[in-house]
This record gives structure tokens, sequence and C-alpha cells, in this order.
């Protein structure tokens, strides 16, 4: 069996006796979050293009004030919105899902070791000499993770609506009359919701939700089964995590690129 020797003393920053590509891990983690994570706070701060009939994108859903057909409130800019500056959708509501994901668990880990090198990866140096865990400022904000949780699961029911009303395509380009269709952005649509719902559902803090606070779980058996199903997905959450940010942002994309006239949605029906 191969192993690693652990000197006693402590490791200089980078000194390790691995003989492997440790290093290749957190850098493939680090291109993933810089890419994922700057492309999503570009597109919640856009202004236009988040549109393009029946297509709204994640990033500007619920649409609470936006020029869509489908604006909750209204699809102008509310009294108290800056004069001269264009309307953004995405500022109304990327106080939930950002910290959602920033504060999530399998992400801290990934950015931790990718970002600050705390530590780069198991027996390498890293740059700290002392450790204060998550128990103090700024790092002990990371709790606040099981309470953006409730918020994270009112989006997947909105954006599950958005899939359904991806099948309902404007007749001569009004959005009052629709007709039943299917088109790649549908389909790409259904396929985010899907990821999204399995990330969510998988995250640690809703599998101590549904079981985790009992101290007998098997007195409660239907309990006893979602604990169960969410331990199942829980142990996939780094795939739904990376596959979730991925989805989000290629259909943000998608039909960004739709709405702007570079690309034409392709009808399947």
């Amino acid at each position: 069996m191969s192993h690693v020797d652990v000197p006693a003393g402590r490791l200089r920053f980078g000194q390790t006796a691995r003989k492997d590509a440790w290093w290749v891990s957190p850098l493939l983690n680090l291109l993933g979050i810089v890419i994922g994570f700057g492309y999503l706070t570009w597109g919640l701060l856009q202004s236009k293009h988040y549109w393009s009939a029946p297509y709204l994108t994640p990033l500007a859903s619920p649409p609470l004030f936006a020029d869509t057909p489908h604006a909750w409130i209204s699809r102008t800019a509310p009294s108290w919105w800056p004069a001269g500056v264009s309307l953004i959708p995405g500022l109304f509501i990327l106080w939930i899902p950002a910290p959602f994901r920033a504060t999530c668990y399998y992400y801290r880990g990934s950015y931790y070791k990718a970002l600050l090198a705390d530590p780069p990866a198991c027996a390498v140096g890293e740059p700290r000499h002392g450790y204060r865990g998550e128990n103090s400022f700024p790092l002990i904000l990371q709790n606040i993770h099981r309470y953006f949780l409730y918020g994270a699961l009112l989006f997947v029911p909105i954006l599950t609506w958005d899939a359904l009303m991806a099948f309902r395509f404007p007749v001569n380009g009004d959005p009052e009359q629709t007709h039943f269709g299917i088109g790649l952005g549908t389909l790409i649509m259904l396929a985010n919701v899907v990821l999204i719902s399995l990330y969510t559902f998988s995250c640690h803090s809703f599998r101590h939700l549904v079981g985790g606070v009992l101290d007998v779980i098997t007195r409660s058996p239907v309990r006893k089964k979602v604990y169960d199903c969410v331990s199942c997905l829980n142990g996939r959450h780094m795939l739904w995590a990376w596959l979730s940010l991925a989805s989000m942002c290629l259909t943000d994309a998608y039909i960004r690129l739709c709405a702007a006239g570079v690309i034409h949605d392709w009808r399947i029906i």
C-alpha cells in the first residue's frame, strides 16, 4: 500500500512529500470558481437581454421589476430607483441565491483550498500558522448558510414555473396569445431546474432539516425515508454543485444570446 511520510515538524508553505500531481484538483477548482461565479456575478448585474419569449433567464427570476410580460410587480423601475440608471432585475434577487452558494459547505472547502490555500491539499504545507476554524469573524458568517436555505427552497418552484412557461410560445409576437411548443431553450431550462433541485435538496442543511434534528429518527418512518433519500443525494453534492453551476451559466448564456439576436432558438415542436 502506498503511503506518505508526514514529518513531525510544521511544513513550509507548499512543502510536501507527495509524489502525485496534488495541485491539479485545486487548480481546476480555482478555474471553475472564477469562471462560474464570475459569470453569474456578471449576469446578475445585466440590465438587458434577460428575456427572449418565452424564455426568462434564471438570473432575473423571479422578475419583481423587469421589462417582461410576466413581471410580478411592475415592468418599470420602482419610484425609489435612481434616475438615469438602467433597471437591473438581478439586483432584487441576488441576496438569496448568491449567499446560499457562497456559504455552501462543499464550495467552502473548495475555495478555501483553491483561493486561500488553506490548506492547498492534504499533507501539503499551508501559509497560515494558526487555526481558528469558522468560530471568529469573518468566517463565522458562513453559518448563515442554513438560513439562506429557506430562501433557496423558494426558488425551486419559481424556476419550475419559468420552465413550464417555456412551453408557451407567443402567437405572432403577442405574449397574451400563446400556443404549446418546445424549443432547445425549453429543454435547457428543464435540465437547469432538475440540476438546481438536486443541488438544493442534497444540501447538508436540508439533510439536517428533514431528519438531523431528531435523536431517534426511526421513530418517524416518513421522515426516515425522506432523510435516507436526501442522504443519497447528499453523497453526490459535489457533483450537483458543479453541474448546477454550469447549467445556470449555460441557461443564462443561451437566453441572452437569443435575446440579443446572436443566435436563434431551435424549435423542435
